[in-house]
């Protein structure tokens, strides 16, 4: 179907006045942008723009991905449509009506739902999914994108996001779906089941297993003052919650971002990887002589923090650099206490630095790499339970995900909101900060800094650039970057590792479009098209023997790097 023909099918529908008015404002180029594909639907679900039209987040969107998802799980019999599906949805508009909508499309098939009545983050859906046993689960959420997006996200019975080969099932289904103005819906909600404190609580008593030493913090607790921002979303009910169980109780909240609102108003992007999203936190720890600054996005998967340093400024943490002080401090706490097991392992993504890994080689625990995305890190988790080949200690990745115990089985904000609180306590028992801690590592280490590029490819065209790039790179593969002789060449669409000699191994990850260079020095590149927004992502890592030296190694790749994509 054309572009054309779609719009005239919306047209000529009965829509919301809402939706009306927003297809009559359309111009031209918009109109082409809203109805020249169907959003994509892949293992990282759905993401867009709200509005009208098939490449928009909208009511009929969500009725038609949930359709899919219904269809799917009745091919798999009563007993997965009587285990049913978890629902959770965000602060972002329409969240609610998009998470009403899809219940009501799974109970008019006769699919039960368990549906929040009000906004929770998204690893308490994960844990949600697992602790009832449901077959499946869906987070409305664009996680930390923009006011003007929303997304919808299905995980499997494992509170992982959903495997691919399910998702290509539910992708089947969906291009079956043409007219998407007639799904039945259930308004009744005969087989909708509200959840709500009853699964708060048993999500914050395994939180009771997130603190590693109780003693120091019912000690040092009370006396670590730090600021928190839940970025106008869904991390203060029961982030808040987790921390004063755990004994922290010296906070403050920034009172203008405790305001659930979609269209995050203090912040232009409401992403704690973004620096001016930590702003607003940071003048509040200045104003209340504040330890550290900490912030949980929309849908709470991710945390980003700034520290405190001794001329009273903040350093805003990276992601890599988060994790590497958590490792270090856990291990060092299993170590102490002879709990540290002969097959340890943390988990983390490709284009993820290697720090953390370093600190837990120091400790003879192994570092498992998996693609880009949290669902690669559960899957693995699951592995090792199932193979008792390796025991999980941790996982993270560089964009400011981290789990620590896997009762949920995606990237945890309020585990991390209340493990970083914990590490920052102990510093300070110890006379010193967080950023102490990470500069200890930096000197028995090495300098390791890293950096991601994004470039936007927005619009019709947008793919195709991203992949004229990407072939540019494979067709013309650099034999040095930045001036450093590359030694070995990952692509993953492939399964292939080439080496300088000539040689090739077999990577064991899935294949995947994404290229990573190792260069003589051990510093590395990546290159891969985002799988939630048109972007095409630069990753770069480095490590050298002082912070200036890792940083000139980084602008003279990314100067590189960049002329290469032209």
């Amino acid at each position: 179907m054309s572009y054309k023909e779609a719009l005239t099918q919306w047209q000529n529908a009965a829509l919301p006045d809402y939706l009306a008015a927003d297809l009559a404002s359309y111009t031209q180029e918009e109109q082409e942008d809203a109805f020249y594909q169907n959003l994509s639907f892949g293992t990282a679900g759905m993401r867009g723009i709200l509005g009208a039209g098939t490449n928009r987040m909208n009511i009929f969107t969500v009725r038609q991905v949930t359709e899919a998802l219904a269809r799917y799980i009745d091919l798999q019999g009563e007993n997965a449509k009587q285990r049913g599906v978890a629902i959770s949805f965000d602060s972002r508009h329409f969240s609610p009506e998009f998470a009403s909508n899809a219940a009501q499309v799974l109970s008019a098939h006769g699919i039960k739902s368990y549906l929040f009545s009000s906004l929770r983050p998204t690893p308490e859906l994960s844990f949600t999914v697992r602790e009832l046993n449901a077959f499946a689960g869906v987070m409305i959420t664009a996680s930390h994108n923009p006011k003007e997006y929303n997304g919808y996200k299905v995980y499997g019975e494992d509170g992982g996001q959903m495997v691919p080969e399910a998702v290509e099932t539910i992708v089947n289904k969906l291009s079956n779906i043409t007219d998407i103005f007639h799904i039945e819906l259930d308004e009744t909600n005969k087989n909708v089941q509200v959840i709500d404190d009853d699964i708060d609580n048993k999500y914050l008593k395994q939180m009771k297993n997130v603190t590693v030493n109780d003693n120091l913090v019912a000690k040092e607790g009370a006396s670590l003052k730090f600021v928190y921002s839940p970025l106008h979303g869904t991390g203060q009910y029961i982030g808040e919650k987790a921390l004063q169980q755990a004994g922290f109780t010296n906070y403050t909240i920034v009172k203008e971002q405790a305001v659930i609102d979609g269209d995050f108003p203090t912040v232009k992007k409401p992403n704690p990887e973004d620096a001016a999203a930590l702003s607003l936190a940071i003048e509040y720890a200045k104003r209340e002589g504040a330890d550290a600054v900490v912030a949980t996005d929309p849908d709470a998967d991710r945390m980003g923090a700034a520290v405190k340093l001794s001329d009273g400024t903040f350093q805003i943490l990276t992601g890599n650099q988060i994790a590497a002080v958590l490792v270090n401090y856990l291990l060092t706490a299993k170590k102490d206490t002879n709990t540290l097991p002969d097959n340890g392992s943390i988990v983390t993504s490709i284009v993820s630095s290697r720090f953390a890994s370093k600190v837990a080689e120091s400790f003879g625990v192994e570092t498992a790499d998996v693609l880009t995305g949290f669902k690669y890190i559960a899957a693995t988790i699951d592995e090792f339970e199932e193979t008792k080949s390796h025991t999980f200690l941790f996982g993270f990745e560089e964009s400011f995900g981290y789990l620590v115990k896997p009762f949920s089985h995606d990237k945890d904000a309020i585990q991390a909101l209340v493990l970083f609180a914990e590490v920052a306590a102990y510093y300070k028992s110890q006379g010193k900060t967080f950023a102490d801690g990470l500069y200890e590592l930096f000197e028995k280490f090495g300098y390791f800094e890293e950096k991601t590029i994004s470039l936007d490819f927005p619009g019709i065209h947008g793919n195709d650039e991203m992949s004229a790039i990407m072939s540019s790179f494979r067709d013309n593969q650099p034999t040095e970057i930045g001036g450093i002789a590359v030694v070995r060449v990952q692509d993953f669409s492939t399964s292939l590792e080439r080496r300088a000699d000539g040689s090739t191994i077999t990577l064991s990850q899935p294949r995947a479009n994404v290229l990573k260079y190792w260069l003589a020095d051990g510093s590395w590149v990546a290159l891969r098209p985002s799988g939630t927004e048109p972007k095409l992502k630069f990753y770069i890592g480095v490590e050298s023997n002082s912070q200036k030296e890792s940083q000139a190694k980084i602008d003279v790749i990314s100067a590189d790097l960049m002329k290469r994509a032209k």
